[in-house]
């Protein structure tokens, strides 16, 4: 089974952002080929918000950069989560992801990957594979906040999907300031792992288990 061969598929963001960070090219490429692409972000972190700007601003902003993606505004789910405590909600977390998943009945799971050292990451990838075990899963590469990473898997991305993941990230203009969220950044490094397959630009995921039937 291909990654061609799945037409649910599910990203599970902690953070309104990462999800654009860590696979916005797959994203735009997969719903540019008819395939149901879901958005959950559990966290809009009210609190890391500049204090110049209104608290609910990553809100509107992931609204915006999921639109550019294409995804349909009824896929995007957020929670309210308080950003940097999710381990303090490990249940009520993973409780909400079991019912996703009846509800969504996903072939693919996006996470963060095993290795990812941030604490709500760490959450999400954690409960992730608890609450999807049984289906095939994939983590994103976040190389900023990850201790090492498996590149096992690596997606193709043509440059309008390079640049739809350029234009979404560049609706976050309340995280402006941090130094991976330059087109410079995006961009390199989608040139490094296009390299390391020999084409211009890809993606590269941590393959955390892989469901064949």
């Amino acid at each position: 089974m291909s990654i061609n061969d799945f037409y649910t598929i599910l990203i599970l963001a902690p953070h309104t952002d990462d999800g654009e960070f860590g696979c916005g090219g797959s994203i735009s490429k997969w719903v540019n080929e008819g395939k149901e692409v879901y958005y959950v972000a559990f966290s809009s972190a009210e609190k890391s918000v500049p204090k110049e700007m209104p608290k609910d601003i990553l809100k509107k902003e992931v609204q915006e950069a999921t639109k550019i993606l294409g995804i349909k505004k009824s896929n995007l789910i957020l929670f309210n989560y308080p950003v940097r405590e999710f381990p303090e909600h490990r249940q009520e977390i993973l409780e909400d992801m079991i019912r996703l998943g009846n509800e969504l009945r996903p072939q693919l799971v996006l996470l963060p990957s095993s290795t990812d050292t941030h604490q709500d990451h760490q959450t999400i990838s954690q409960e992730g594979f608890r609450a999807f075990k049984k289906i095939s899963m994939i983590g994103y590469e976040m190389p900023y906040n990850n201790l090492n990473f498996s590149t096992n898997l690596f997606i193709a991305l043509e440059e309008r999907y390079l640049h739809q993941k350029i234009e979404a990230l560049k609706c976050y203009k309340s995280q402006a300031d941090r130094i991976y969220a330059t087109e410079d950044f995006v961009r390199s490094l989608a040139r490094v792992r296009g390299t390391q397959i020999g084409i211009e630009y890809a993606e590269v995921f941590e393959v955390i288990r892989w469901v064949i039937k």
